[in-house]
């Protein structure tokens, strides 16, 4: 079975991204909805073009392998 995951992304002067999830919904028909209602209100009608819908299958990994943390990494090398 597939969720819909819908988010929200703005991206600020200084290149720091603020993600909204906004929510997982049933089928994608349901994400298209909250984004025509969300549309109108203040921040999200700033930036209308930047909501993004994404299909996930349950109980799955979506994420399978490592990460390297670049925010501790620079932090501890000083650059």
């Amino acid at each position: 079975m597939k969720v819909f995951v819908l988010q929200h992304v703005n991206v600020h002067p200084n290149g720091i991204e603020n993600v909204k999830m906004i929510g997982v919904y049933s089928e994608e028909k349901y994400a298209k909805e909250a984004i025509r209602r969300l549309n109108c209100k203040p921040g999200f009608s700033d930036s209308p073009s930047q909501f993004f819908i994404d299909a996930y299958e349950l109980d799955h990994d979506h994420w399978s392998e490592g990460f390297v943390d670049e925010f501790r990494k620079s932090r501890a090398t000083g650059e």
